[in-house]
Order: structure tokens, then C-alpha cells, then sequence
């Protein structure tokens, strides 16, 4: 009876967060690579973070399920491992693979998180070829066969995907760039970018995805047309010759941005008030705070994000959301406060969970290191839904006023905008103050204008009179 070593198909794992699907933003392995337990074998992007797959088996690779830039949906291979000689034994043909739920190698595939087994294998990155220049562009690569030595991963060892030799976007030989990922090739040729042009700021000289943005743009770089005949004058309202438009996929966290926000307006019908408050209190307070305690600063976000609080717990109709299925409207017991921030792969909202048990001082801290997770991609997907209210402080893009759409699901919004010096009357006279605007966007069918009112009201005084805030904690 014919026998093979067995192998081990792993499956995308569930993601969590009805996230059916992943795009593949870079292999860390490639066919012939011997891998550990808990070893990060690829970097993914869902539509809520990027995060590294940790694979539960052990043995070599041998097929690679997807190339980078590909959406794999959930259940489907992502990768197949063979156990390595005399790792296992052997059974009959026709069982040699098998599914992941069946066979959970170290049993909890979890991503961000590894599969619960530690040790000095976990997570292990291999730096073996890295930094290797490019293959010229005709030389074969067999198909089917491991990496061969000198390929750069994620470019010319693509053996084990059954496409052959892939094309070379650079120039080849010894002063070829050195590009590992292949999201950055394919950056590079959408918007026009030659990378034999590029120094690259990663270790060795590496190109990565922020050389290339930020070569986007400049003369050098862009692909251009050459007229045969002499360009005509220019033309006001005519482009220049040779401008190319610049396609970007509406993929990952962007599409689920546009899905969520066309959602958002297409539902909710939304109200914006405003005011004007002077905040020259509220910052002399945060400086009190933070004199007594330097060693524990407290931000203006933080203050802010009590006075959202208090005002939640007086008006609880804005911490809420609609039930358009069952017709009715659910008042969250806790306070899941969500943050708007701007990271450089879009918008995101992080959640702080029953925010209300948090002291002013855990707020911040939270806070700040919530926002650093998210500007890094590290914060797992379940802390980047389940709000109940946001709060936006877009005074940090130097703006006064904006009409923000919900989160949806959610029912409002707090926006804040720059604090800046202003002519401000003061019992009676005229004095220079510290100045913001506060915006409420609202769902109209969650409350009238009298709460909406209410609560911003609230929220000003409190920014006016810090001192409020103490009926209220």
C-alpha cells in the first residue's frame, strides 16, 4: 500500500467580528522554510486591523495558499506544512491532509494572541534571506520547489504557489532595490513610483510601503507620457501632459470606512448643534492636575471624555442605539466610549469598555496607550467595535467646527474643535480667553432637541466650571 507523510492543512481562522475574510499583506514564510509551533507565517488585513497569523503545526512548508494582495476567505488553506523526516509517521494516500479543527496542532488559534503554547520557537521570525538583492528578471524559478538561496522573501520565491517566474517590476542584478514585500512592488507600480530611485529606510536599505507613499508625488517618480510632438502651452483648466490619475483599491479598513459611513447617512437621521465655550478653566484645571501628580499627566482628551461621562449619566438617552429590525431603541447600561483616530491606514474608533468605572487618571492612561495601539495596528479586532458614544477631537487637524457623521450603529457624537485665544466678554468686560466649539451630532430618532440641548449645554458648563463635575463623580 502506497504510504505519504502526512501533511497539515491550515485553515484562515475565524476572525471574530463577522470578518468573513482577509486580505494576505505579506508572507513571512516561503515553500521549503522549516516553521515552529506559534510561528507568525503571514501578515493579513481584515477590515478592522493588520494582524500575523501564528500557524499550530510544525514541519516544513510546502504550499503557500494565496499571493500578496489576495482575499482568502475564512475556512479557506492558507498554508499546508509537512511534518519534517521521521516527525511522524505515515499513512494511506487519500488521508494525507486533513482540517484544522480536526488536527488543532497547539489548539487555540487565536490572532494577535498565538496558540497558547510559549517556549523559545514562539513567534520566532526568520532572517535568512531578507536582504538579499532580487533575482534578474529571467531567471527561472522552479515551480512547485523550495526557495532558492538569495531570493528575497515575498518576491522571487513565489515557487510554491504554481505561478512560475513572477515579472520583475525593478531593474535586476546587483544594484537592483532591495524589496521584500510585494504590497510594495505593487504600490509602487499604481502610482508610478521607480523604486531603483528609492533609498530605502528599513534595515538594510530595504524599500517599505512608507518610501514608496512618500515618494508619491514627487517628479522624479512619476511615470510620465511622452508626447512624440512638442507639448502645446498650458491651459488653464487642461491637466499637464503626461499626468496620470492615481487608482487606490477601496479595499480593507477604507472600504469598510466607506461602507459604515454610507450606512451611517443613509439611516440615521442626523442633527448637528454647536456652541462655544471658553475653556480657559478647564485647561488651568488639567494644569493643577498635572502639577500635583507630574508623573501621571492627565490629558484635555481625558477631561473631556469625564464630562462626556457625567453628561451620559444625566441625559442617557444619547448612549444608545436603534433596533431598526425590532423597532426599538436600546439604552446601553455601561458607557462603551469610543475615540476617533487617525492613523495612517484610516480612521479608526477604538473602544474603551464601561468607561464609566474608570477614575479621571485611568482614563488617561487608557486612553493613550488605546491610541498607540491603534496608530500601530496592534489593537485586536473586538476593541475596535461595541461603541456606545464617540468623541472626537478633531482640533488637533487645526479646524474650529465640523458636522462628523455617527459611528454608526451608535446615536451621537461629541466633536471638539481647536482651542485658540479669542476676544471673550468677561463680567462685563472684554478679555482675551481660550476658546473651543463643541458640536453634538445626534440621531433625531433617539431624542429631540431639548436632550440634545440638555447635554451640550452640560458638557459646556462643565468645560467653563470644571468644579461642576464634582456633583456629578
Amino acid at each position: 500500500m502506497t504510504t505519504v507523510a502526512r501533511t497539515q492543512v491550515f485553515l484562515l481562522p475565524d476572525l471574530g467580528e463577522g470578518l468573513s475574510e482577509a486580505e494576505i499583506v505579506e508572507w513571512r514564510v516561503a515553500v521549503g522554510d522549516v516553521v515552529t509551533v506559534d510561528q507568525s507565517v503571514v501578515e493579513v488585513e481584515t477590515a478592522k486591523a493588520v494582524v500575523d497569523v501564528p500557524c499550530p503545526y510544525a514541519g516544513r512548508v510546502v504550499a503557500l495558499h494565496g499571493a500578496a494582495g489576495e482575499v482568502r476567505p475564512v475556512g479557506q488553506p492558507l498554508i499546508t506544512i509537512a511534518p519534517l523526516d521521521g516527525a511522524a509517521g505515515d499513512e494511506p494516500a487519500g488521508h494525507a491532509t486533513y482540517r484544522e479543527e480536526e488536527r488543532a496542532g497547539s489548539g487555540n488559534v487565536l490572532i494577535g494572541y498565538g496558540t497558547g503554547h510559549g517556549g523559545a520557537g514562539r513567534r520566532r521570525r526568520r532572517s535568512r534571506l531578507a536582504l538579499a538583492p532580487e533575482p534578474a528578471a529571467d531567471a527561472p524559478t522552479p515551480a512547485g520547489g523550495p526557495a532558492q538561496p538569495g531570493a528575497a522573501i515575498g518576491t522571487g520565491a513565489t515557487a510554491g504557489r504554481g505561478t512560475g517566474s513572477p515579472a520583475q517590476d525593478g531593474p535586476a542584478g546587483p544594484t537592483a532595490p532591495l524589496v521584500i514585500s510585494p504590497i510594495v512592488r505593487r504600490l509602487a507600480k499604481e502610482h508610478g513610483v521607480d523604486l531603483s530611485t528609492l533609498r530605502g529606510t528599513g534595515p538594510g536599505g530595504v524599500i517599505r510601503r512608507a518610501d514608496v507613499e512618500a515618494a508619491q508625488g514627487a517628479p522624479a517618480t512619476r511615470l510620465a507620457t511622452v508626447p512624440d510632438e512638442p507639448a502645446p502651452a498650458p491651459h488653464v483648466g487642461l491637466a499637464p501632459a503626461g499626468d496620470r490619475d492615481v487608482v487606490i483599491p477601496l479595499t480593507g479598513i477604507r472600504k469598510v470606512i466607506a461602507d459604515k459611513l454610507s450606512r451611517s447617512r443613509r439611516e440615521i437621521p442626523e442633527v448637528t448643534i454647536w456652541v462655544d465655550v471658553d475653556a480657559t478653566g478647564l485647561l488651568a484645571t488639567r494644569a493643577a492636575i498635572n502639577a500635583a501628580s507630574p508623573d501621571a499627566p492627565v490629558s484635555i482628551l481625558a477631561l473631556l471624555a469625564r464630562i462626556c461621562l457625567s453628561g451620559l449619566r444625566r441625559y442617557p438617552q444619547l448612549n444608545a442605539h436603534v433596533d431598526t429590525e425590532g423597532q426599538r431603541i436600546i439604552q446601553s447600561s455601561g458607557v462603551h466610549l469610543g475615540i476617533a483616530a487617525q492613523t495612517d491606514r484610516g480612521l479608526l474608533v477604538p473602544v474603551l469598555r464601561d468607561a464609566q468605572r474608570l477614575t479621571t487618571r485611568e482614563l488617561a492612561a487608557e486612553l493613550a496607550a488605546t491610541t498607540a495601539a491603534a496608530r500601530a495596528g496592534t489593537l485586536p479586532p473586538a476593541r475596535l467595535t461595541g461603541g456606545t458614544f464617540t468623541l472626537n477631537n478633531y482640533g488637533v487637524f487645526g479646524v474650529d467646527g465640523s458636522t462628523p457623521i455617527i459611528n454608526h450603529p451608535e446615536a451621537a457624537l461629541l466633536g471638539v474643535g481647536r482651542i485658540v485665544d479669542k476676544p471673550w466678554v468677561v463680567d462685563g468686560q472684554l478679555a482675551v480667553r481660550k476658546v473651543t466649539q463643541l458640536s453634538l451630532t445626534f440621531d433625531h430618532r433617539v431624542c429631540d432637541g431639548g436632550v440634545a440641548g440638555g447635554f451640550l449645554r452640560h458638557v459646556a458648563d462643565c468645560v467653563e466650571q470644571p468644579a461642576l463635575l464634582v456633583a456629578n463623580v
